[in-house]
């Protein structure tokens, strides 16, 4: 279990696009975006940077999402809260993970609500 990384104050890269791939061709194990047909090492090397960079911005992006709905389900004026153990039992995360991610979540909010991004560099 990954716990999330503080970014660098620089602006958010814009991935390179994560192209589907046929289903025939998915269901091959060796087929993989199709790196496997790049014969020229630079060619190849530049497209599989662009994937990782990819993948890792999506991780990120999908890890405050978690973050902002554990915040979301943790809060205090919802009826149908949960608790925070409820919710690293849902997210298969620890008990103090999950106080992190509803804690960073919460910053994200009020980053959102206040018209600037909340500083992900800040210690939970």
């Amino acid at each position: 279990m990954a716990e999330p990384t503080p970014r660098p104050q620089e602006p958010r890269l814009r991935p390179a696009p994560l192209l589907f791939e046929p289903a025939a061709a998915s269901a091959d194990p060796e087929h993989f975006f199709d790196l496997e047909s790049i014969e020229d090492p630079r060619v190849l090397l530049t497209r599989a940077t662009e994937l990782a960079q990819a993948f890792r911005a999506a991780a990120d992006r999908a890890m405050e999402f978690q973050a902002i709905a554990a915040a979301q389900l943790a809060d205090p004026r919802r009826f149908d809260r949960l608790t925070v153990a409820d919710i690293a039992e849902r997210a298969q995360w620890t008990e103090d993970y999950a106080k992190k991610m509803v804690e960073f979540g919460r910053d994200l909010l009020r980053g959102a609500e206040g018209g600037a991004h909340a500083n992900p560099d800040a210690p939970f």
